[in-house]
């Protein structure tokens, strides 16, 4: 495969399908902000150690810097600004989950997964989903209650109903 080749492909991204035309080498993470003007998902170390650049490929958070565009095809992308008015995000404000803002997106991204994917995280669970995620500007604590706060919520409705 020649680096220079060049495909079409259509990403379907935060529920709109885009054509576009993609070299075999392209970065998701570039082609989304670069191409697509959508700049939340934010670079920073550009090799999945951070998870500033993460979204949510099928419902399962990924990092974008380490996808290639091509593997997106087919594929349902969720980036930070397909997020509206979710619990998480809420609950970051309310529990003043960040700091300067750079890794918001990316915990975000992963903290709906997590309220989504794992109802009943205990301790154990939010710990893991937390790691794969860097903030330099403040510890856990924050993120943590906003999350916990969710994971309540979801439990006290879910117990009303039963």
């Amino acid at each position: 495969m020649d680096d220079d080749s060049t495909y079409s492909i259509i990403l379907n991204i935060n529920n709109h399908k885009r054509s576009l035309t993609v070299r075999a080498a392209d970065i998701l993470l570039g082609i989304i902000r670069g191409r697509l003007g959508l700049t939340g998902s934010k670079p920073g170390c550009l090799n999945g150690d951070c998870g500033a650049c993460t979204i949510l490929v099928d419902g399962i958070p990924m990092k974008s810097c380490l996808m290639l565009a091509i593997e997106g095809e087919g594929k349902e992308i969720t980036t930070i600004e397909g997020l509206k008015d979710t619990p998480i995000q809420k609950a970051f404000i309310e529990k003043f989950a960040f700091q300067c803002g750079y890794c918001t997106s990316g915990f975000l991204m992963n903290c709906h997964a997590l309220v989504n994917k794992e109802p009943n995280a205990d301790e154990k669970v939010l710990k893991d989903w937390l790691e794969s995620n860097i903030c330099r500007c403040t510890g856990y604590k924050e993120i943590r209650e906003a999350v916990l706060s969710v994971l309540e919520e979801m439990k006290n409705r879910k117990d009303m109903t039963e």
